[in-house]
């Protein structure tokens, strides 16, 4: 698990500190090690008569369950679960082995309605409604967090921050798809729920308290039913390809990756293990065309280089064979607005808009304490303020409307509509960065 937001820690229920005398005030007591498992380490469950066991007892349990799942990033090129850990009041803690079963919708029906609590749910819903798993009720333990305005919300910072423990790290990047699961794996993997209900029920009050559970309650089912649409020319994200010299060496990154991504996919692997994107881009541009040049180039040494050689020059000749007419253009064109910077040079007006509009959104975020990539969308805003809604009757409604068809929640509509509203009919210039 992971995440990007701790409160700029919550100072309404702290006392200011005396600096009257320093040099006799108590050193802060370091947070308690979080190192041992209430019930103890469960067996893994990996057959059939073990998840019926565990789907009985969790049916049996009571209030919401803690979820989390572990995956090969890294290691696999497929972003399955390897392993699923579950703990639920009267259950105990469950660490199920999803490769050993076609599906896990039985334990779906024995959750039923009940709130499943997650730390980074956009990582771990994809891969556990690919065994069968999906909620009806969410809690999101990062995504408040953020919403409070902690500036880092990573499990072990806020368990350490809110309930004064301190979590293991040591096994966060290790390869899950490892057989068997060494044991110190498993009790890392199995203190990662152990704290979730007391960290959601923390952070739950203080959502409460601030007049922020709704907006996170909007938030969390907007998760549940998001499904991020397929990225196009997704071979464009290669780092480093802003340094590829010209629409031939673009085409010539397009068909390395692809076939590196085709080869990755069969074996499993990260494509990066094979040939780590700087080599691609080395060898678009100067285009080796046979064996012992594709070997003198930078980033292509190692089994994944050698053994691949015939293909990695195959798909430089493919980008070499095709036609001017045939090759990529530099840029994809969208249908979104420009770059700031260029607005002030291309329209003014919109550059007043978007200006006065930042200075209002900003504003609010920062007496409410909540980034302001969570108030709103900063691409919803500039596709508003770049071509405002044309209308003869209320603009705020049309403005509504118009974040609502982007996407935007009712909570982030209520509170920027009007603002952006104001900056459209009374934009104010100002430098746009």
């Amino acid at each position: 698990m992971s995440g990007p937001s701790n409160p700029p820690e919550p100072t309404d229920d702290r006392e200011p500190i005396d600096t009257t005398d320093a040099t006799s005030a108590e050193p802060e007591a370091p947070p308690a090690p979080l190192l041992t498992l209430r019930d103890g380490l469960p067996d893994i469950t990996e057959t059939e008569a073990a998840l019926a066991d565990v789907v009985t007892r969790v049916a049996a349990g009571t209030g919401p369950i803690a979820l989390d799942a572990e995956r090969a990033s890294g290691y696999r090129y497929s972003p399955r679960a390897y392993l699923i850990q579950l703990r639920r009041e009267g259950s105990g803690t469950a660490l199920i082995d999803p490769i050993a079963f076609a599906d896990l919708s039985s334990l779906n029906e024995a959750i039923g309605d009940a709130e499943w609590i997650l730390h980074a749910a956009s990582q771990d819903l994809p891969c556990l409604r690919e065994v069968g798993l999906t909620p009806v009720r969410l809690f999101d333990t990062e995504l408040a967090a953020r919403l409070l305005g902690y500036p880092r919300v990573g499990l072990a910072t806020l368990v350490e921050v809110i309930l004064g423990r301190s979590m293991r790290k040591e096994h966060s990047a290790v390869d899950w798809s490892r057989r068997p699961l060494p044991q110190p794996w498993l009790e890392y993997a199995a203190l990662d729920v152990e704290v979730l209900v007391e960290l959601r029920d923390v952070i739950a009050a203080a959502l409460v308290e601030s007049g922020k559970d709704d907006w996170a309650e909007q938030e969390f089912q907007h998760l549940i039913n998001h499904v991020p649409p397929p990225r196009q020319d997704p071979w464009r994200r290669t780092s480093g390809i802003h340094k590829a010299k010209g629409r031939r060496a673009l085409a010539a990154v397009r068909e390395l990756w692809t076939a590196r991504d085709t080869i990755a996919a069969q074996r499993d692997t990260t494509p990066g293990r094979l040939i780590p994107d700087s080599a691609l881009i080395v060898a678009a541009n100067t285009m080796p065309s046979t064996t012992s040049e594709l070997l003198d180039t930078q980033g292509f040494h190692g089994r994944g280089a050698r053994r691949y050689s015939d293909q990695w020059l195959a798909a430089l000749a493919r980008a070499k064979a095709l036609r001017d007419n045939e090759l990529p253009p530099l840029t994809i064109r969208s249908d979104g607005p420009p770059a700031p910077r260029v607005w002030a040079e291309r329209d003014p007006v919109a550059a007043a808009r978007l200006s006065t509009a930042r200075a209002l959104v900003n504003a609010f975020a920062e007496e409410h304490d909540v980034p302001v990539e969570n108030l709103l969308t900063p691409d919803y805003l500039r596709r508003v303020l770049w071509k405002p809604p044309v209308t003869t009757g209320d603009m705020e409604a049309a403005v509504e409307e118009e974040l609502a068809r982007l996407g935007a929640r009712a909570w982030q509509i209520a509170i920027t509509a009007p603002m952006i509203t104001q900056a459209i009919l009374e934009p104010k210039a100002a430098a746009v960065d």
